[in-house]
């Protein structure tokens, strides 16, 4: 059986990255890594995780919650870094 770790380790995301895509879905953390995993596949995929990253950055912004929303910008960022799109 994969544990958690092994499929972070597959898919290159981290735990930070994980647990932003679990918030955003209202999953457990291992549930989001499975999701990821999938979608981080295909062009879609990653289009589609930097939208949910994207979104909870405008809502951390929109609740004031400035700490939290500079954070995951940061995380999204590195995650476009790692996933580049094809333009």
């Amino acid at each position: 059986m994969l544990s958690i770790r092994d499929c972070l380790d597959y898919c290159d995301l981290t735990d930070d990255e994980i647990e932003l895509i679990a918030e955003h879905e209202g999953i457990p953390d291992v549930a989001a890594a499975q999701l990821a995993c999938g979608l981080v596949q295909t062009p879609e995929g990653v289009l589609l995780l930097t939208n949910y990253m994207r979104e909870l950055i405008e809502r951390a912004t929109q609740r004031g919650e400035f700490e939290k929303a500079e954070r995951a910008k940061g995380l999204c960022a590195r995650f476009m870094a790692d996933h580049p799109l094809p333009h």
